[in-house]
């Protein structure tokens, strides 16, 4: 936005039209001695010095485009169709935030409308809401459903699901006095790299909710999910998968497993890294918890003369309804994100999202093999995998990082961060967006590293 100053004239017709003489009358309520503190700021620039100065400090910040990136976890670097930012750039949705009188704005509902439609279809689930914050806000509403839907007060997390959203999932759960259980196996998942489904079923009891699993997993792995499904249902809980959803250009969606609730961090559809956000969650549920479901829904609806239309159709949340008898806090979605991912998917289409993903499928594992083959290199896990995967490294990953980073690559996820057994461990993510050559040159950085 352009800067456009007051002339002198403006200033004084406000001034008298408020009744003050000058700027200094509207200040007369503060001390005299605290109005004019030292701050110790630089002198004043011109608009050119400014401007260079800026240019100067955005210039430290690197961007994708200068770097080789080989980092994930939740967080991924995927190529942005023009037509995206020229859509989500028009005025019309660029400057709304939220439609409190809903239905006057029928340009967002109807997007919202056909976003809930593609992540439906996406998923395979029968309904879908608006959005959510981010993927692990989602997990942990999804995990509130759980226990609204069965009376129960457990949630079991598989210890190979994204610690960031464990954390997130108990911090929503704990004061509502439920017990979140995330180290079932725990070392045992370190080892395989994926959950064993008959040790992690005998976790599942009576007074379980839910259970929680990621597919692929935190380690990029691919888990079990059937004999999970099967186990979680079995005992009378709900399933709820956390999913990549480019992933799912060639990965069964998780209505095949029959699972209750699928979420999902819908960032990779149409939106930049943007430094972490903000993101948007997918929220994805069987019609039978319709009412359970947190946020909004828009609905399609026809009036007295046959014209389409678009409503929210449900709004079960604390703004709308009595505080007892809402089913979430969450006061709204992440509009922009979720056209900007309902556009990504439109123009993309079925194929399209497939030939992403078969990229990076063949990328990912072409590095792994490529890494695998070097000298003290190890590929942790054996375990199919979509475009994540860990590798053992023959020093510390914050070495090999720093190594990395000098030349212009950006290396994997320190796996230390997440437990000291992976001390030496870094998970690597490929995706369409890195050449061979940027591969080639990975492989060649890592090997000069002895």
């Amino acid at each position: 936005m352009n800067y456009v100053p007051n002339t002198d004239y403006d200033r004084s017709v406000m001034l008298s039209r408020i009744g003050v003489t000058s700027v200094d009358d509207l200040f007369n309520d503060l001390p005299a001695q605290v109005r004019h503190p030292t701050l110790g700021i630089p002198e004043p620039l011109s608009e050119i010095e400014l401007t260079r100065l800026m240019s100067e400090l955005a210039h430290d910040n690197g961007g994708t485009h200068e770097y080789a990136l080989f980092l994930g976890a939740g967080a991924y670097n995927h190529f942005v169709p023009s037509i995206v930012r020229h859509i989500i750039g028009r005025s019309e949705f660029y400057t709304s935030y939220t439609p409190y009188q809903a239905e006057v704005s029928q340009g967002t509902l109807q997007s919202i409308f056909e976003f809930q439609t593609l992540v439906c279809q996406l998923m395979d689930m029968d309904v879908a809401n608006a959005s959510m914050y981010d993927g692990a806000s989602a997990a942990a509403e999804a995990a509130l459903l759980a226990h609204h839907a069965t009376r129960r007060s457990k949630v079991l997390v598989a210890p190979t699901v994204h610690p960031d959203y464990l954390a997130v999932i108990r911090t929503y759960c704990t004061e509502l006095g439920l017990t979140v259980d995330g180290r079932c196996d725990f070392d045992g998942c370190l080892n395989t790299g994926r959950v064993d489904p008959s040790i992690f079923s005998k976790a599942i009891a009576a007074d379980t909710a839910c259970v929680v699993i990621q597919h692929p997993n935190f380690f990029g792995c691919l888990e079990d999910v059937e004999s999970l499904a099967r186990a979680a249902h079995e005992a009378g809980a709900l399933l709820i998968m956390i999913v990549d959803p480019i992933s799912l250009g060639i990965l069964k969606p998780p209505g095949t497993y029959s699972a209750d609730v699928a979420v999902a961090e819908g960032q990779s559809l149409g939106n930049t890294l943007n430094f972490g956000g903000p993101y948007l969650g997918l929220f994805a549920a069987k019609q039978q918890f319709l009412r359970l479901v947190p946020g909004r829904i828009a609905g399609q609806a026809y009036d007295s003369e046959g014209r389409r239309g678009f409503v929210l159709t449900l709004q079960a949340r604390e703004q709308h309804i009595r505080r007892e008898k809402a089913t979430s806090n969450i006061c709204t979605n992440e509009a922009l994100n979720a056209l900007a991912a309902l556009v990504y998917l439109s123009s993309m289409g079925r194929q399209g999202l497939r030939r992403v993903a078969e990229i990076c499928l063949q990328k990912s594992h072409y590095a792994a093999d490529r890494i695998a083959s070097l000298r003290q290199y190890e590929l942790v896990y054996p375990h199919p995998f979509f475009k994540e995967f860990v590798i053992r490294c023959p020093r510390s990953v914050a070495e090999v990082n720093r190594y990395l980073l000098e030349h212009k690559v950006i290396g994997g996820y320190d796996l230390g961060r997440f437990d000291p057994v992976l001390a030496d461990c870094a998970l690597f993510c490929v995706t369409e967006m890195n050449t061979k050559d940027e591969i080639d040159t990975l492989v060649q950085l890592l090997g000069e590293l002895k």
